[in-house]
């Protein structure tokens, strides 16, 4: 059965404490993620974004990264239709916490994405915190955090039935979902399913082919009402994926790169979680409020390549990602304007790769190839933090010490057993203040230290990676330490509400790939690769900066307009040249606004620039500018009666023919987004 493995961390969310602005904050989003509680953005004195249950409908995203994509300040790296990851300020998903319901994600992901096994179908919010978030979420959060809130078991006396299910012309894509939550005295049950059939999608040169797959996912919580104040919990989630192929992920052979190519794919795809929790909510005029919380979650994947020349798979490997921990956290309201907080969390995950590779030239016999064995990161965590009040001057302050250990049995097909031990232990702290001069401007600034330790694929694989090197895994890298102050501006009344924030990161202990040649590349990438190896190793820095705006404005009852900026620069220190895959400058403009009694459209504009900031040292010269591109989206909502409304859009309204700078691929082959989308969907109660 293994060792057994413990954490603890915590998901308590209460009532945002009393302050001067009231009455203004109820025109501000509420997020759980940023504060660990329930608070507003006009309170929060960094970045957030909230999209609701509405929004997230009206956006009509495949998954995670789609629905985000537009957004100020977040881009998306893509390397298939499934596996877009969300890139906030420039950080990918390595430097980036993925959380659903407060849980992370943990795995060691080469191809795809991890935050595609969040089934937003089903999902009722998604929050993201952009900059450093290593004070409430540990390891891996320089770039910030995004969680995933699914439905929750309510104490609602009877049964309720929410349904919804949706077509599109691109990919003739059929989802649909249905959630039934019943509850009878003290005892609450909620049972959820999601089903999707998605084809290989066109885009305006036709269909691309391999970007079809299937999903389903099944998510239920049972909570039970010990008394008025506390209760126990128990939900499970499973989400799975077949058939799933990454187009970006192509790359020549090593032994005939002329003529032959391997794609990576997934024939099935698994996310299980397992949790049991207990919740106590306090009273009086000081209440402490507690959660603790059992989880398992494991990702269980296999990731082949398949030979395009051959028509079979050259490589199979089936892996597990399992990560077992206890999270718990308080909550303090010392006094009304003085909210503390306090936790503690500790995860250990495992992995352990069954590798098979076929040998050359017939590619018929297979023999191991395993990057590593018996793999294991552990971290513990503790945390506090001090939410603070002066009449209109909101600080809050932050702290936390971290322990990860990274372990393996061997590396390298075995060829490695020894040195294989790893420790970094971190301090991480943030400072925020935002004041009130008037509910139209809030200025505030914050500085967060944040930290990210390696992950298993940095310390222990060799492989192929994104910008056409081998790497080779590197047992004694460290941590990389992350530095980020923020700037900013906010405000909300009635009729407008914006934000603008300056931010500077830097990035020390920076991980990335060091080009070796001669018998130091045959000694690390192996003869066959040492004419395009890099190792993993530390540099010295990476500095990120960049400017994000928003705003949205009612010009008349029932009308809005919108629009959002970003820019983002990231340098490479070290080489003295653009960081890899900085994403492109961008506007979006947008309006909403009610047409006819219960109908309401909305038209959006995306408009991106070219792109020709890139690395030409760290890749050799394989990162390639991208052209600029304008897309638009015209959708309308009908809302038919109180439970049931029904929506048609249509996405790139002028069929353009066009890809994200950051999607994978060889340069001049990245794949194209669809072209010209119908949509059409149905959401209804019962």
């Amino acid at each position: 059965m293994g060792l057994l493995r413990l954490g603890l961390a915590a998901a308590v969310f209460l009532p945002a404490f009393s302050n001067a602005g009231a009455e203004e904050n109820t025109l501000s989003a509420v997020n759980v993620t940023a504060k660990g509680y329930s608070t507003t953005d006009l309170d929060t004195p960094l970045s957030t974004t909230t999209l609701d249950r509405a929004e997230i409908d009206r956006r009509g995203g495949r998954n995670l990264g789609d629905t985000l994509r537009g957004e100020p300040g977040i881009a998306i790296s893509n390397d298939s239709a499934q596996g877009q990851n969300p890139v906030i300020r420039g950080l990918g998903k390595e430097s980036i916490v993925l959380l659903v319901d407060g849980m992370r994600l943990n795995s060691a992901q080469p191809a795809g994405a991890v935050a595609s096994f969040m089934t937003l179908g089903l999902a009722e919010r998604v929050e993201v915190v952009k900059g450093g978030a290593s004070v409430l979420y540990g390891t891996g959060a320089l770039g910030g955090a995004i969680n995933v809130l699914l439905p929750q078991a309510r104490f609602v006396s009877g049964v309720g039935l929410e349904a919804a299910a949706s077509y599109d012309t691109a990919s003739q894509g059929v989802r649909g979902i249905a959630v039934v939550n019943a509850s009878a005295g003290d005892h609450a049950l909620m049972l959820g399913a999601s089903v999707a059939r998605v084809d290989d999608y066109r885009s305006p040169d036709g269909k691309i082919p391999r970007t079809g797959y299937d999903s389903d996912a099944f998510i239920g919580q049972y909570r039970f009402r010990i008394d008025a104040a506390q209760q126990l919990r128990l939900s499970l989630q499973q989400h799975t994926d077949e058939d799933v192929w990454y187009p970006g992920s192509t790359r020549p052979h090593p032994t005939n790169p002329a003529a032959r190519s391997t794609t990576v794919h997934s024939p099935r795809q698994e996310r299980r979680l397992f949790e049991l929790g207990y919740s106590r909510t306090g009273s009086g005029d000081a209440p402490l409020n507690l959660d603790v919380r059992a989880y398992r979650q494991e990702m269980e994947r296999s990731i082949n390549a398949w030979a395009n020349w051959l028509g079979r798979d050259i490589v199979t490997n089936d892996v597990t990602f399992k990560t077992d921990g206890v999270d718990a956290r308080a909550d303090w309201l010392v006094h009304p304007q003085h909210l503390v907080s306090f936790g503690v969390n500790a995860w250990e995950m495992t992995g352990n790769p069954d590798r098979m590779m076929a040998a050359a030239p017939a590619f018929t016999t297979f023999g191991a190839n395993n990057p590593f064995q018996n793999a294991r990161i552990k971290a513990f965590g503790v945390h506090l933090q001090d939410d603070m009040r002066f009449g209109r001057l909101n600080l809050l302050a932050g702290l936390r010490y971290d322990k990860v250990k990274a372990d393996a049995d061997s590396m390298n097909n075995g060829a490695r057993t020894a040195g294989l031990d790893g420790s970094d232990s971190a301090v991480s702290g943030s400072l925020g203040a935002i004041y009130e001069v008037a509910p139209l401007l809030r200025p505030y600034a914050n500085y967060a230290r944040a930290f990210r330790a390696p992950g298993m694929r940095e310390h222990y694989e060799s492989g192929l990676r994104g910008d056409g090197y081998f790497y080779a895994g590197s047992p004694e890298v460290e941590a990389e330490k992350a530095d980020q102050l923020e700037i900013g501006i906010k405000g909300a009344s009635t009729d407008f509400a914006y934000g603008v924030s300056f931010f500077h990161n830097r990035i020390d202990n920076y991980l990335s790939g060091q080009i070796l040649s001669g018998a130091a590349a045959i000694t690390a990438c192996g003869a066959p690769n040492a004419g395009n190896c890099k190792k993993t190793v530390n540099l010295g820095s990476a500095t990120i900066h960049g400017l994000e705006a928003s705003a949205r404005w009612q010009v008349a009852s029932g009308q809005w307009l919108s629009a959002g900026y970003s820019r983002i620069r990231g340098d490479n220190d070290d080489l003295d040249e653009p960081l890899f895959q900085m994403p492109a400058d961008e506007v979006s403009l947008g309006w909403l606004g009610a047409v006819m009694p219960g109908v309401t459209a909305d038209f959006t504009l995306r408009l991106v620039d070219r792109q020709d900031r890139v690395a030409t040292l760290f890749t050799k010269g394989s990162e390639d500018a991208t052209p600029g591109f304008l897309t638009a989206d015209l959708g309308v909502s009908w809302q038919i009666d109180a439970r049931n409304s029904v929506r048609v859009a249509v996405r790139n309204l002028g069929d353009k023919a066009y890809h994200e700078h950051l999607t994978e691929g060889l340069s001049g082959y990245e794949i194209l987004a669809p072209g010209r989308n119908a949509q059409l969907s149905w959401r209804g109660s019962f």
